[in-house]
């Protein structure tokens, strides 16, 4: 319980607001610094950037529908608690000739909104980035309601930040003036913006009207995952799915997990990644639900907290309530490395910790675990490999041991997926061994002896016919080649 606490108390949570052109959004976040857990995501669609780009000015409509829900925020926040706010602006503010004004009234509600520039809002974006895939290298390209923000990012930091006036308020005037037309003007831009891209670099895409596209390609593919989160394509079949998208009067159907609104920037926003594809020259695409909300977040990190692995952070604090602690992962991990090395990885320790906490699920609610877990939940700082061989594991340590045929198949390589199934044969045995005590465990060891695997206990007792049945599975798997 004092980890669900720590995970759901909103005492401890931080919550930031986003002002931004298309939508005014609070989230509440709390649970792991470096892994957060979204405890409340609102968002009023007040569209605040529409009119700036014709009038040069915040809509009174626009920003009376902003201000009403920045009242409820903040009532909700101050009753909740929340010890600390971060309220930041966009474009649209910064842009408007009125935007001054508006921020003032913002002030009398009692937030301090802090305005951020075109480069900062770029680089707080890529921030995000860096949070979400530690180690990333390449171009973030964040498209928000007002402008498209572009930042490279390398070796833990960001630089080059610049921002056009591409946002996806702007861009269906834009369309409407033809093909031809959208192609130069954007080629313009960037051609008269002080930044260049490195060809072959990865271009990391952020934002709502992104995220939704790239639902929609996910869905053309019939992608075994629902979250963006990751979600990567090479440059040319990229460019294929974003020109198909980009087609105009084609009658998108209705996408699971992107709504109406959405859906309509959808071509919009497929015909602006066509043109940076062909301009950018990229390796790839990868889609990032972390932005700059999150980079707000990651950024005020101390140095210690942003090294930490995101995904064992996040892990670690959802398996804890289910008594799945420190001891027993290191223990489990020490137990089965001979024969799973793969546990010394963090993707590894990270199935190790699932693996341990499907065994404390009813065995009637642990069918879907694999996909629910594995796949499907949004743990940070994992690509899809690493997801397929979570629920490669999580499958085997609930006796499903074989390949078979599961929707993740196509997302690693055959031989992670092998040693991810042998890991989770060996948690299973483990859990069986142990039940589940870290006391217990720290005496036994799996060794690898000659063509079999054998058992290395302190007490022989331990082993009784579950356990042998375990350790029979076992071996059978790892004496049958990878497929």
């Amino acid at each position: 319980m004092k980890a669900q606490t720590t995970i759901y108390d909103w005492a401890q949570s931080r919550a930031i607001i986003d002002i931004g052109s298309n939508t005014v959004r609070l989230v509440v976040y709390g649970g792991p610094p470096r892994a957060p857990v979204t405890l409340l995501n609102e968002k009023v669609t007040a569209k605040l950037g529409k009119h700036v780009a014709e009038t040069g000015r915040l809509s009174d409509k626009a920003v009376d529908s902003v201000l009403a829900a920045l009242r409820r925020y903040k009532a909700l926040l101050d009753l909740a608690q929340v010890p600390r706010v971060d309220v930041v602006a966009t474009a649209a503010a910064r842009d408007a000739t009125n935007g001054p004004a508006f921020l003032a009234r913002i002030r009398e509600i009692g937030f301090e909104p802090r305005l951020l520039s075109g480069v900062e809002e770029a680089e707080t974006s890529a921030t995000g980035v860096l949070g979400a895939f530690p180690g990333a290298s390449g171009i973030v390209g964040d498209l928000g309601g007002g402008s498209l923000e572009l930042v490279d990012i390398a070796d833990g930091g960001t630089s080059h930040g610049v921002s056009l006036p591409l946002g996806s308020l702007r861009l269906p005037p834009l369309r409407a003036r033809g093909d031809r037309v959208f192609v130069r003007e954007i080629s313009r831009m960037l051609a008269g913006a002080d930044w260049v891209a490195e060809p072959e670099a990865t271009l990391y895409l952020v934002g709502g009207s992104m995220r939704a596209l790239g639902r929609a390609m996910m869905v053309q593919l019939g992608w075994p995952l629902d979250d963006t989160q990751g979600f990567a394509l090479d440059a040319a079949k990229a460019l294929e799915l974003a020109k198909r998208f980009a087609r105009r009067g084609q009658a998108l159907r209705q996408i699971d997990g992107v709504s109406a609104s959405r859906a309509a920037s959808i071509p919009d926003a497929a015909a602006l990644l066509a043109v940076l594809l062909q301009k950018l020259e990229p390796k790839g695409i990868v889609f990032s639900s972390w932005g700059l909300r999150e980079g707000v977040l990651f950024g005020s990190l101390p140095d210690a907290a942003q090294r930490e692995d995101p995904l064992l952070a996040g892990v670690s604090a959802f398996v804890e309530p289910m008594g799945v602690d420190a001891a027993l992962v290191e223990a489990t991990v020490a137990a089965v490395r001979e024969v799973a090395p793969l546990a010394e990885t963090p993707v590894g320790r990270a199935a190790v910790m699932l693996c341990l906490a499907a065994g404390r699920v009813e065995p009637n609610l642990r069918r879907e675990l694999p996909t629910e877990w594995g796949l499907q939940k949004r743990w940070v700082g994992v690509d899809n490999a690493g997801r397929a061989a979570l629920a490669s594991a999580l499958r085997a340590s609930l006796g499903k041991g074989g390949a078979g045929q599961v929707p993740w198949s196509a997302l690693a390589p055959q031989d992670l997926l092998f040693e991810a199934r042998t890991l989770g044969h060996a948690a299973r045995l483990c859990r069986r061994l142990s039940a589940g005590s870290a006391r217990v465990l720290g005496q036994v060891r799996l060794r690898a002896k000659g063509d079999t695997i054998v058992i290395d206990s302190s007490d022989p007792n331990l082993v009784g016919d579950s356990a042998s049945r375990d350790l029979r599975e076992l071996v059978q798997h790892c004496s049958t080649p990878a497929a």
